[in-house]
């Protein structure tokens, strides 16, 4: 997939967008071509610097961006400069993927495995034991803990975790 295709990719977009926040976006959706500075960058999006660097430093943390180290002979200072490699985004949006259904898996098996009681009042979740502890009664304002029927959460995980093996191509009873 193209470096323009990948940044016009709505989810590419989200991921990236989740990894940098905000701040760091302008940064992530802009990448030059070939090496820059974290100052050129800075000067050319009109960003905080920290931001840029921030930003530069997590997409740096998933492989996604690279630098190399320049000492200036005189001064002695350090220039990084930045290269941007966002062919590695499928694959790291793959591993997310892979992650969340593992997540997910291991919730559900903890929501089939357990009783919970609910205070209506509150909103307030206890499993069976700290219902138990308490009496049935909330601890903050008191009102009777009602038995909860999670049966919805669990049908909505297993529908999720289904839509998940069909995209990463897994079979639920191997997974």
């Amino acid at each position: 997939m193209a470096f323009e295709d990948l940044l016009e990719d709505p989810v590419i977009q989200k991921y990236l967008h989740e990894l940098v926040g905000p701040k760091g976006m302008p940064v992530a959706a802009a990448p030059p071509d070939g090496e820059v500075t974290d100052e050129e960058l800075s000067e050319e999006l009109d960003l905080e610097l920290n931001d840029v660097r921030r930003a530069l430093f997590i997409l740096y943390e998933n492989d996604l961006a690279t630098y190399r180290r320049l000492r200036d002979e005189d001064s002695g200072w350090l220039t990084y400069l930045w290269t941007f490699q966002y062919d590695n985004i499928p694959e790291n949006l793959e591993e997310e993927m892979y992650r969340l259904y593992d997540a997910l898996e291991d919730r559900r098996e903890y929501e089939r495995t357990h009783e919970f009681y609910l205070c209506e009042i509150c909103s307030i979740r206890f499993e069976f034991g700290e219902a138990m502890d308490f009496g049935f009664e909330c601890p903050e304002c008191g009102s009777p803990l009602e038995s909860m029927d999670n049966d919805r959460l669990v049908t909505s995980m297993d529908d999720r975790l289904d839509a998940l093996e069909d995209e990463l191509n897994i079979d639920g009873a191997d997974a």
